[in-house]
């Protein structure tokens, strides 16, 4: 269900836990098979849980908790504004509402050619880079106006 590579990073994870403990792994596991197939089916969900000798439940328990797994397929490049107290005030508001507008979808949507998806996010830990959003969950870049939202979906595009 995964490739070897996957598996590898999936082991080093394992790796670091006592050997009864390997379910301790399941965030990294699971970080490291949306990596790999961009969102997380029940089929992968329930691999991960096998791999990691858990039940289904608790694997799906932690995938629908956190807001950075997919439980269905997101564009290629998955956009996270940070929409809390500190980046609102320093004007995230504007640069949703220009995403919105640039890419003519909303929160939670894809646009029709698959390439992007917008999510709202939570407090990212970075409010001091305000306002700021995610790409793909692995990409931070704050200090967003409307003018350089244009210059980074340019160079995504």
């Amino acid at each position: 269900m995964l490739s070897p590579e996957s598996l590898a990073q999936i082991d080093q994870e394992i790796a670091k836990y006592p050997v009864e403990h390997k379910q301790s792994a399941v965030m990294s596991a699971l970080r490291i098979a949306q990596v790999e197939k961009g969102w997380l089916s029940t089929e992968t969900m329930d691999f991960v849980a096998r791999y990691l000798e858990m039940p289904p439940v608790a694997v799906y328990e932690v995938a629908s908790f956190y807001n950075m797994y997919d439980l269905k397929p997101v564009g290629k490049y998955k956009i996270t504004v940070c929409s809390n107290l500190s980046c609102t005030l320093r004007g995230a508001e504007g640069v949703i509402e220009h995403l919105k507008e640039k890419l003519g979808i909303d929160f939670g949507e894809t646009t029709p050619d698959g390439r992007f998806t917008l999510k709202e996010g939570e407090c990212m830990g970075a409010c001091g880079d305000a306002p700021l959003f995610t790409i793909n969950n692995h990409k931070m870049i704050g200090f967003l106006t409307p003018e350089k939202v244009d210059q980074i979906l340019a160079e995504l595009e």
